[in-house]
């Protein structure tokens, strides 16, 4: 009989990619399929995020709909995973005590064991500790019929900026050895996958050791993930500023796999509020590092974070922020209000600034980086792009979605057999998040 499997995922691609993996843990376990309706599911997985706040509340209201379906179905399963139940740990079975199991990013692997656990003992199992980076040795090989694939090198992070929470809750920074991930990437090649995109918190501080014991850095492991036949596109998320070697940056010279876009998170322009941060770096430094990139690839992509109001922002950092923006130039971000995470050093700093007035700042810097998206389609219109194409548009079953190298996304009309494939596709005058396109035909 099947199983059907239901997977909710909040936050980063971490945990995309975790997710992916519980479902390859279980489908390896027996004949199980996924579901995106949790009323089919017998097994529902909520695998969290802590990143933003109220992330635990979202967590319990999704929770309390899944306790409905458990008082229709008694053998409904529900886990939770992630960074939430990384936190919470046994608290949410003292909230809700109709889960059935618990379990942190590092134990994702054990969640056969658990399952059997619960239902041989009829008591709730929570496993959130932290063993290393056993889990890659024991997940199955991935299997999918994309284009792209994201292959996770690295787990945690150990820079402990004080208001992130994902030290405490995905330990500290343990990269995989090199050989397990040239096997997983030449595995994804070999079922077509072209595009692959490593996955770490702090992606470019990755340190793997070799078979004969060497330990290489992420320039070396790029270099060799690109040599690989298969991989035709190169891409990585997330980088730190202060990991972002002349090593590394060269590569962009050299390596025409490696993609045109770089996600580099700054958080602000105000050195003051940096250095409260404990990021590590100042906005020169920043600016440094982007334009050394551009030196050697002028058409680079840079998108980026930015926190907006962190305890004790002024006027004048955010005008720092703002004139970091006019400087670097960027073609998207992501920005979002301080939110204060429990156990941070930065939930016990003094914040006396209004949230409507973090919240009008916000407005203006989003504002602003939404011209420069627009600058950037502007300007795109008419081109030729190299299109992955990923999908059956969500807007249109007649169309086809593809991202370009500076991974934008672009609709056009093509037919199903062209998924996973790269074609030309002539951008036109289109939306600001979703440019429109048509096909290049070969002659």
């Amino acid at each position: 009989m099947t199983t059907k499997l239901y997977i909710k995922t909040y936050g980063c691609q971490m945990n995309e990619y975790d997710s992916d993996k519980m479902a390859d843990v279980l489908r390896a376990c027996g004949d199980m399929e996924q579901t995106d309706k949790p009323e089919e599911a017998d097994i529902i997985l909520f695998n969290t995020c802590s990143i933003r706040e109220k992330a635990e509340e979202k967590v319990f209201s999704d929770l309390g709909r899944a306790r409905a379906l458990k008082q229709h179905n008694p053998n409904l399963l529900i886990g939770v995973g992630g960074c939430v139940a990384s936190q919470e740990g046994e608290t949410i079975i003292k909230r809700a005590p109709y889960v059935d199991v618990v379990f942190g990013p590092q134990t994702l692997h054990r969640l056969p064991q658990l399952i059997a656990a619960r239902r041989a003992s009829g008591e709730s199992q929570v496993d959130i500790s932290f063993p290393e980076i056993e889990k890659f040795d024991h997940v199955p090989t991935a299997q999918t019929t994309h284009g792209s694939a994201f292959v996770s090198i690295m787990e945690g992070c150990s820079k402990y900026c004080t208001f992130c929470v994902v030290p405490y809750t995905r330990g500290d920074e343990v990269s995989r050895p090199f050989d397990d991930v040239i096997r997983e990437v030449e595995s994804l090649t070999a079922q077509g996958v072209s595009e692959i995109t490593l996955l770490g918190q702090n992606v470019n501080a990755y340190q793997g050791t070799m078979g004969d014991g060497d330990t290489v850095d992420f320039a070396f492991l790029l270099q060799a993930v690109a040599a690989l036949p298969g991989v035709q596109r190169l891409r990585y998320t997330t980088s730190h500023p202060r990991e972002m070697t002349q090593r590394l940056i060269d590569l962009y010279a050299t390596t025409p796999k490696l993609a045109s876009h770089l996600h580099l998170p700054v958080q602000s322009g105000s050195d003051r509020i940096l250095a409260a941060m404990k990021r590590g770096y100042t906005a020169l430094e920043y600016k440094s590092v982007v334009r050394k990139l551009r030196a050697v690839r002028p058409d680079i992509s840079i998108t980026s974070d930015f926190i907006i109001g962190f305890p004790g922002e002024t006027e004048a950092d955010f005008a720092a922020t703002m004139k970091l923006v006019e400087d670097v130039g960027f073609d998207a971000s992501f920005s979002f209000i301080f939110s204060p995470r429990p156990g941070t050093p930065a939930a016990e700093m003094a914040d006396d600034t209004p949230y409507e007035t973090k919240l009008e700042r916000l407005h203006r810097l989003q504002t602003r980086i939404h011209g420069m998206e627009q600058q950037v389609s502007a300007a795109m219109s008419g081109s030729v792009q190299r299109v992955l194409v990923e999908n059956i548009s969500r807007k249109n079953a007649q169309e086809l979605a593809g991202r370009t190298e500076n991974n934008r996304v672009v609709n056009f009309a093509g037919s199903p057999g062209m998924l996973g494939r790269y074609v030309d596709v002539r951008i036109l005058p289109g939306t600001l998040h979703t440019l429109r396109g048509e096909l290049v035909i070969q002659p």
